[in-house]
């Protein structure tokens, strides 16, 4: 896929950068019109202090929440209003392979440069991280953050005791039907960094569907009820309680196990809280 001219505001001065899936990007350096799709990636963004670079975001990047209610919207991470980008004439759009639409981003990809992550482990998240530092002109404070996220979770991966170890888990994310994450995903590597064992098996996909019956099944030792993408609530505990009496069921703060940008900075320190909350 061809990448086009980067915007002709900025000048003859350029970069090349290979993105996550492998394209070669060429932008401008440094963009001053940044539009992101990704909700981790728009917080790390703004965390690299590029607050009057960023002209637009989606309706699902909400941090911080002066910059959700300052900037312009362009749609959802899967349904981007094409018309509202072409309108703030961005330099760089940064996107997602999993978050976004294939088709869209490829139809923005004729017009724009477009660097796109694609992040299925810990390695993957801080090499992103390291990345769009380089991108922006930013990686002194990219490899800080990076740096503290790979020495946060390092740490806690060393850590010997650990009472729930090999414990199993079903994470879910959705109701109606019941969905949750598989293998092969950023939410089982987190999963995976607490030491406990997804109760899915790969044969069963990334995001499997369930019914009651499959719950039960698994009757995984934890079930672990998102705060997002479906808002799970202490009703829906009572209700998975009735098909797993034997599980131990908690509501848990889904941006620290799916953001993969800067607030990985803060998901040790909820996991070990979590930890100590299923130990008792």
């Amino acid at each position: 896929m061809n990448v086009k001219t980067p915007h002709p505001d900025q000048g003859s001065m350029t970069k090349n950068l290979t993105d996550q899936i492998g394209r070669l990007v060429t932008f401008p350096y440094s963009p001053k019109r940044i539009i992101s799709l990704v909700p981790s990636q728009t917080e790390l963004l703004y965390d690299l202090g590029l607050t009057d670079e960023v002209v637009g975001q989606t309706l699902f990047c909400i941090h911080p929440v002066a910059m959700r209610e300052a900037k312009p919207l362009v749609g959802g991470t899967k349904n981007v209003k094409i018309d509202r980008v072409h309108a703030l004439n961005p330099d760089l759009i940064i996107a997602n392979k999993e978050e976004n639409d294939k088709a869209q981003i490829e139809e923005l990809m004729d017009k724009y440069p477009v660097w796109v992550s694609d992040i299925k482990t810990l390695d993957d998240a801080i090499q992103m991280v390291k990345q769009v530092g380089l991108l922006v002109n930013k990686s002194v404070e990219a490899d800080a953050i990076a740096t503290f996220i790979y020495d946060s979770f390092n740490t806690f991966k060393s850590v010997t005791t650990n009472p729930i170890k090999s414990k199993s888990v079903l994470y879910l994310i959705w109701r109606k039907p019941w969905m949750c994450a598989g293998n092969d995903n950023f939410i089982n590597e987190m999963i995976s960094s607490m030491g406990l064992v997804n109760s899915t098996t790969e044969k069963m996909g990334r995001y499997p569907e369930l019914s009651n019956q499959d719950i039960a099944l698994l009757n995984p030792d934890f079930i672990f009820l998102s705060s997002e993408p479906y808002p799970f609530k202490e009703k829906h505990m009572d209700e998975l309680q009735q098909i797993c009496p034997q599980s131990k069921i908690i509501l848990v703060d889904g941006e620290l196990f799916s953001w993969y940008g800067s607030r990985l900075q803060y998901s040790v320190k909820y996991f070990n809280k979590l930890i100590s909350q299923l130990s008792i």
